[in-house]
């Protein structure tokens, strides 16, 4: 006979948002199998479906709350953790009284109970949302790292050849656009011992490319005392058995130092992939957004990058229409872009986010505006990403195969991270997992296509 459910629920957990909250719904994961409790991959089996939800943006809160009511209709009990419920606590719990639970981030070591308690019958009382930002110190400090996400070493079960790693948790900048600060907290880089650890792990179980990921990658280890941290974290990783890369996502370029550029460029086992955080080209609009640079600095870390790697990978993300944002300010963001040349380009048009400064800025902009210079700036980034695409025909690259279907296989080249375009190998004989030297000969859309070396 099976067990009751307030012994042995069945839980199934959904995944929403960046490669971040992955992480997290991994942790959850394995503390949830390591205390007896049994995961199933299908929602509509359990008896407990945990909603990892994304609060970043509008459409990300929407895609989370319309997840959490289609849980409910299935006649699971339902429990949303992730960064909606962290963010919004008591005031989700109010308008959403389908959902059993709203956990905090410092639930997560107890999460077997809290589970088993909601398949019990029984209905959480939700968290109080705190505001877990600290003052940026000047000097190494002590943080805790309780209760932020990740920061546990477990046992988590591969998903494929390519697996997001967590290098720290949190960030220390205040972005007038951003909320996550405020939700996620100061940032807390893991300890270095704990990450290769994990890494260790995951090659051993089959992971053949590890993709460290952060609010913000390059200030890794300054809480620890060493700014340049990862610069020798990287080719410690890069060279552990299993591991045929490592790649570094969400990098601030204020923060590249030429030896981290170095590193990324030319170290075997460590991807050539630069993944920026631009947002903008404008320097009147980066002041407006609290954040440094502009076009001119921006263009010199981009012709660095490539004169010490060319078939590195660039790849950012922009925001368009924020507030103040004039025809000149765009003019300046697209011919960056046009001047740059990058890889790919995220684009995505401003929406205020409550209990964030720009909320209350001067210049708002129209949406149907926004949503014209949107089109405007994806259409050239999207003829830019074509042409930077048609530009590797010829070129050599090693592909980590992550599907096969049909005779086809499917995978990513160490330019291209987990979001970019990738290369498709046609008539191949490969299994997932398997690492294959190619020369790409042409195009797919804007996938590469590659043929056997």
């Amino acid at each position: 006979m099976a067990a009751s459910p307030a012994s042995a629920p069945r839980v199934a957990i959904v995944r929403l948002g960046c490669a971040r909250n992955d992480v997290d719904a991994d942790e959850i994961g394995a503390r949830l199998t390591a205390d007896g409790v049994a995961l199933l991959e299908d929602p509509a089996d359990a008896d407990v479906v945990v909603v990892n939800t994304c609060g970043f943006i509008a459409t990300a809160k929407k895609d989370s709350i319309d997840t959490l009511l289609a849980a409910a209709d299935s006649g699971a009990k339902v429990v949303a953790a992730g960064c909606l419920a962290e963010r919004y606590g008591e005031e989700l719990a109010e308008a959403l009284p389908e959902a059993a639970a709203i956990l905090s981030f410092d639930d997560y070591p107890e999460i077997a109970d809290r589970v088993r308690r909601v398949a019990a019958g029984e209905s959480l009382p939700a968290h109080s949302p705190q505001d877990r930002r600290q003052l940026l110190p000047i000097s190494p400090v002590e943080r805790s790292g309780e209760g932020a996400p990740g920061h546990a070493r477990l046992a988590r079960t591969p998903t494929g050849p390519v697996m997001p790693v967590k290098l720290a948790s949190g960030c220390d900048r205040r972005c007038t656009f951003c909320a996550i600060p405020a939700f996620r907290g100061s940032f807390v880089s893991r300890p270095p011992e704990d990450l290769i650890g994990e890494v260790v792990d995951l090659a051993e179980a089959g992971v053949r490319e590890m993709v460290l990921v952060s609010e913000n990658s390059t200030s890794y280890g300054k809480d620890l005392g060493d700014i340049r941290m990862l610069e020798r974290l990287l080719p410690t990783l890069g060279k552990l058995p299993g591991v045929v890369r490592v790649r570094v996502n969400y990098l601030q370029p204020a923060e590249m130092r030429p030896g981290l550029v170095d590193v990324i460029a030319a170290t075997p086992g460590v991807a050539p992939y630069f993944d920026l955080s631009f947002q903008h080209a404008s320097p009147a609009v980066l002041r407006r957004m609290r954040r440094f640079g502009g076009a001119e600095d921006f263009l010199a870390l981009v012709e660095t990058i490539r004169a010490r790697a060319p078939q590195a990978g660039i790849r950012t993300n922009v925001i368009v229409g924020f507030p103040g944002e004039t025809e000149e300010d765009l003019t300046i963001l697209m011919d960056f872009l046009e001047s740059a040349r990058l890889d790919a380009v995220g684009v995505f048009g401003y929406s205020d986010e409550e209990g964030t400064a720009a909320v209350a800025l001067d210049g708002h902009i129209d949406e149907a505006e926004i949503e014209r210079r949107v089109e405007l700036v994806a259409r050239l980034v999207d003829e830019i990403a074509l042409e930077r695409a048609e530009g590797r025909v010829g070129e050599r690259i090693e592909v980590i195969v992550e599907e096969v279907e049909d005779g086809q296989a499917f995978g990513r080249a160490a330019h291209q991270g987990m979001d970019d375009a990738g290369v498709v190998l046609p008539g191949v004989a490969a299994e997932v997992g398997d690492v294959l030297s190619a020369t790409v000969v042409g195009l797919d859309g804007i996938d590469l296509v590659g043929e056997l070396a």
